[in-house]
């Protein structure tokens, strides 16, 4: 069992923090944002200082997974005045909506610049098992919900015919003067969960969402994984 997976199961829990859903992914050979845990908002600035700004802060707590609805996220932050204020006005703004969270501090993470995005996802079905998802991302996954879906195990062709089938998939290719992406990193993104998912039994659901994608490569900006309930008794 992957060492992150095993942790969790010692603690009883079954929802990854980003941090460790973001290992994960780069232990997959997915390039991920850089992510470091600050304790304190001194901690913050330190780490801030030495990954270089602009930065995003964002509430790093086991019981808040949309870290947005509770006030715990702030981006583009360009010097250690924004990252102070922005730590207090996080822990102001989640200790009055989530009184009774577990706070572990914030993560640190350096602001991807931006990309045209995509969601992969991937859930299990009752029939079929892992299903892998993908489409167009960040709020227009929920607005349009232009996705497309496939059962693990995927062939390079159905990663192909995955990313073709979305009603955007213009954009990708580069729409009324936008960069066209680099598809071929997106189809070995799906390919590497695809493998990833086919070995590890253990996760339930998994949520990449916003993947930046540029002409020259792809990154994850935000990640979520769910365990299944643990067996054991």
């Amino acid at each position: 069992m992957n060492k992150i997976i095993e942790e969790a199961r010692k603690e009883s829990r079954t929802l990854l923090s980003e941090i460790e859903s973001k290992q994960l992914l780069k232990e997959v050979g997915i390039n991920t944002t850089e992510i470091k845990l600050a304790a304190s908002e001194e901690e913050a600035s330190d780490i801030s200082q030495k990954m270089g700004y602009p930065v995003v802060l964002k509430i790093a707590s086991p019981d808040i997974s949309h870290k947005s609805d509770a006030g715990g996220v702030k981006v583009g932050l360009k010097d250690e005045e924004d990252v102070v204020k922005a730590y207090k006005e996080i822990m102001a703004s989640v200790k009055q909506k989530f009184p009774g969270a577990k706070i572990e501090g914030v993560s640190v993470q350096n602001m991807a610049k931006p990309g045209t995005e995509v969601i992969i996802g991937m859930t299990k079905d009752a029939q079929f098992g892992p299903v892998l998802m993908f489409g167009l991302g960040g709020v227009w996954v929920e607005v349009l919900k232009d996705v497309s879906f496939r059962i693990v195990p995927l062939t390079r062709r159905d990663a192909q015919e995955m990313i073709k089938e979305i009603k955007g998939y213009r954009l990708l290719e580069g729409y009324r003067g936008s960069e066209p992406v680099n598809i071929t990193v997106l189809e070995d993104m799906l390919l590497k969960i695809s493998d990833f998912m086919e070995k590890t039994p253990e996760i339930k659901e998994m949520d990449i969402n916003p993947v930046f994608a540029y002409k020259d490569g792809a990154i994850a900006v935000d990640a979520r994984v769910v365990l299944e309930e643990s067996v054991s008794r």
